[in-house]
């Protein structure tokens, strides 16, 4: 049975739909109306989520193909570039830790901000976010839980990744705040319901009535989402007809090879019993007999071999166009004589580096979200970090060692030109916290370029030396005078 493509299935919709409500705050009065719009957006967008997800594990249209002629050769192949894609993805944004990076000149804010990366790394808070990743490019959406750990647990929070299939944000169609987190759930007797936290209150609704209500303790929604994009499209479905026809070709390309192979024999004017030919092909020889001078005879291999030199360049074709959508580097091999930036360049690094940028801005987002709601549950608890979303920023690590010597250059260049030295980390883009490196270098770095009050101290010498020196000309031109 043939498996219906993505186009099929999704019917040009593309992204996923995003759930609304004109309610300015949730109650108990209209939370079940809410929920009923959330659970049908919940329910449009499951089957396109199901249908990526299987497809970047593998499971894609062409090991459903079926083949009328000689059906016995058929072959389904699977490139599974859906999977090179998403590992790209999730590995380019979070394949170094997220940290954590202070605004502020303040030895007491940095210490905080080291500790709350500590509890970040406790809570392995890397391995959620590769989860988190795979999600968020493969289906185009993702889902981030701050939730309370246990008692006996060594740091009072945990990161749970809810899967998209069954976990929806609702947003408020006035200024699209968030307004309501909903999950769908099965309790110990397999029964079915609705996990709902609103900005104060939480929500227990099982079959279409509010079976529990109480005060959040979150201090907020604890579900935060991370958009691939503003439209929630993943990075497969952009490409996913191209993919399909990589593999298609591929199979095809194998079908030949094997139908060249197995190729039909013909015989003209010859009768062969079944016996004869079994004999014929063990001993790998034919010896055939006109049967008269008008009719010959003749045994010979019914072959047309495709032309596999055309079509690995259609498909390498095709496989660049991909890359190309995708914002990705091209792997083409170095034909010598290139600079490593002039390779960074020519490859599409740069293009995927640009790309990256633009999912930055939602990611950052996100991850403030998951912040505060992480603070509130350090208040509650340890109290050991007196943080403000507002005392952080978050950054987001590549690759720092890539083009390593062109940075360290613009940094000494930016130095000796006197521009802060702060300012000047900040550029050149060698260092992941650049607000700790300027910290922790300051004393060394005084040493080599003075800062702006050891220069204003210095003026002020030169300023008062400048002064004893004309007043005591002065005294001297006046005892010669006398």
């Amino acid at each position: 049975m043939n498996k219906l493509s993505y186009i099929d299935i999704c019917k040009g919709s593309f992204g996923r739909k995003v759930a609304y409500t004109g309610a300015s705050i949730i109650t108990t009065e209209n939370i079940l109306k809410v929920v009923g719009k959330a659970v049908g957006v919940l329910n449009y967008n499951r089957p396109f989520i199901r249908y990526l997800h299987d497809y970047y594990m593998g499971d894609q249209p062409i090991l459903y193909r079926e083949k009328t002629v000689r059906p016995e050769i058929n072959n389904k192949t699977v490139e599974n570039h859906a999977l090179e894609i998403v590992r790209f993805k999730a590995g380019q944004t979070y394949g170094e830790p997220i940290q954590y990076v202070s605004r502020k000149k303040d030895e007491a804010i940095n210490k905080a901000v080291d500790t709350f990366n500590d509890y970040m790394r406790d809570a392995h808070k890397q391995a959620r976010d590769i989860e988190l990743g795979t999600w968020q490019s493969s289906v185009g959406t993702a889902y981030k839980a701050s939730l309370k750990a246990s008692k006996n647990s060594p740091i009072p929070f945990r990161i749970h990744i809810s899967t998209p299939l069954n976990t929806i944000i609702v947003y408020s169609q006035e200024d699209g705040r968030d307004m309501l987190s909903v999950q769908q759930l099965k309790d110990e007797n397999e029964e079915q319901y609705y996990l709902c936290f609103s900005e104060d209150k939480y929500f227990i609704i099982k079959n279409g009535r509010i079976t529990k209500t109480d005060f959040n303790g979150f201090g907020g929604i604890p579900i935060a989402e991370y958009p691939n994009n503003p439209d929630r499209l993943s990075d497969i479905e952009i490409a996913i007809t191209a993919l399909d026809q990589i593999n298609k070709m591929q199979s095809d390309r194998m079908n030949g090879i094997e139908q060249f192979v197995q190729a039909f024999m013909l015989f003209k004017n010859c009768e062969i019993s079944k016996d004869e030919f079994i004999e014929m092909s063990q001993l790998g020889a034919i010896q055939v007999k006109d049967s008269g001078q008008a009719n010959k005879s003749d045994v010979k291999l019914m072959t047309a071999e495709l032309n596999q030199e055309q079509t690995q360049v259609s498909k390498d074709d095709l496989y660049r166009q991909v890359l190309v959508v995708e914002g990705m580097p091209d792997r083409q091999q170095n034909t010598g004589g290139d600079t490593g930036q002039a390779v960074y360049l020519r490859n599409g690094w740069d293009f995927a580096e640009q790309r990256a940028r633009l999912d930055e801005p939602f990611i950052i987002e996100a991850e403030k979200k998951h912040c505060q709601i992480v603070l509130n549950i350090l208040k509650q608890t340890t109290n050991d970090v007196p943080l403000s979303i507002r005392d952080f920023d978050v950054k987001i690590t590549r690759n720092s060692t890539d083009n390593m010597l062109v940075k360290a250059q613009s940094l000494d260049y930016l130095l000796k030109n006197k521009i802060h030295p702060l300012i000047a980390l900040i550029t050149c883009g060698l260092f992941g916290d650049p607000e700790k490196v300027w910290v922790m270098s300051q004393p060394y770095m005084e040493t080599v370029y003075k800062t702006q009050e050891q220069l204003d101290v210095e003026a002020e010498k030169e300023k008062a030396f400048e002064l004893l020196k004309n007043q005591s000309n002065s005294t001297v031109k006046t005892g010669e005078a006398k």
